[in-house]
């Protein structure tokens, strides 16, 4: 169960003249300041791992990175540019217990994590977010075995690489899949080119994937630093069109799940009637509850992708190590409900 955001108290504007502070309450557009689009800077010779178990071997800033909980608090450390970033919330973590207040941040170094972190027991709540057995009439898209379901499907350590797309087309269904993005340590914290991917739906309405872990979407936590993508382009937006209710992801290199259940959108005579509808639950939270779509995802010089009612499921490869396990979908009849 998660916390219902329209019981939250109005706190998003609440000034902390100490800390950089920041509520996580769905900030839209609108909310953060005219500037300038900041200049990504491409990192081609950044370290990535995709083990943890080899991070934790080469890297010795592994064992800070993740969860920890000290009685009715809890914190998310991620790694960049030889620092490291740490938010604080009271309660929980955001979908599971954070109440809402102000998210504490602060930037620390090698010696100063590891004093932050003493005290603290580090939590790792993976194996409660994945694992659901598809039902009776799911038809199963990879389990490990083979990539028969898709093109150029391509299975290293027994799960699949990004970059797939499925041999079959679907129109409305229910799809779930269990994802893992890569540990990148170097790039800023918001940087698009750590673990960047994402899922479409009939190759047409991108749900994103990439590394946010720890980041607040509240623009006071980005008064002093870039942010490179906007919030409605983090893991778990509709990309471009609609950012997610929570931030949940967990941490690089942890197994986490997605779940999309789709209505494509009709035509008549080749002119759209209805809109495509989403909803998108990760990692348990609801983070997208049926979501009429404008317009397919992207942008740039092309503009959106065209809209269509029928079409596969799409991996992105964006130059990212991302992997995927256990996908399986549940297509619906249009009589369906």
């Amino acid at each position: 169960m998660f916390l219902n955001r329209s019981l939250l108290p109005n706190v998003r504007y609440i000034v902390c003249a100490w800390i950089i502070c920041g509520s996580g309450l769905g900030i839209s557009a609108e909310d953060h300041p005219s500037q300038s689009k900041p200049k990504i800077q491409p990192y081609p010779d950044a370290a990535v791992w995709t083990d943890a178990a080899k991070a934790s071997m080469e890297w010795d800033g592994f064992e800070f990175v993740g969860e920890f909980v000290q009685d009715d608090r809890a914190m998310q450390v991620t790694p960049s540019e030889g620092r490291f970033y740490v938010s604080i919330y009271d309660g929980g973590f955001p979908g599971t217990g954070w109440n809402g207040k102000p998210i504490v941040h602060e930037w620390l170094d090698r010696e100063g994590i590891e004093s932050r972190v003493a005290g603290w027991q580090k939590v790792d709540r993976s194996a409660a977010v994945v694992g659901k057995k598809p039902p009776a009439d799911a038809i199963l898209l990879f389990d490990g075995s083979n990539t028969e379901a898709w093109q150029n499907g391509k299975i290293e350590d027994g799960v699949l690489k990004a970059g797939a797309r499925t041999k079959d087309t679907f129109r409305d269904f229910r799809l779930y899949l269990e994802f893992m993005i890569p540990l990148k340590p170097e790039p800023p914290i918001s940087h698009p080119h750590r673990g960047n991917s994402g899922v479409f739906a009939v190759g047409a309405y991108e749900v994103q994937i990439s590394d946010n872990f720890g980041l607040d979407p509240d623009p006071r936590a980005w008064q002093d630093m870039d942010m490179l993508k906007p919030v409605n382009t983090w893991c778990g937006s509709i990309y471009g069109i609609r950012e997610a209710d929570w931030n949940v992801c967990l941490p690089p290199l942890s197994w986490q799940s997605m779940e999309i259940d789709f209505t494509a959108a009709r035509f008549e005579n080749g002119k759209k009637v209805t809109p495509a509808v989403i909803s998108v639950t990760q990692n348990g939270v609801l983070l997208h509850d049926q979501v009429e779509l404008p317009s397919g995802t992207g942008g740039g010089p092309a503009g959106p992708r065209p809209e269509v009612g029928e079409g596969p499921i799409y991996l992105q490869n964006h130059g990212n190590p991302n992997r995927f396990r256990n996908i399986w979908i549940v297509p619906r009849s249009p009589t369906d409900p």
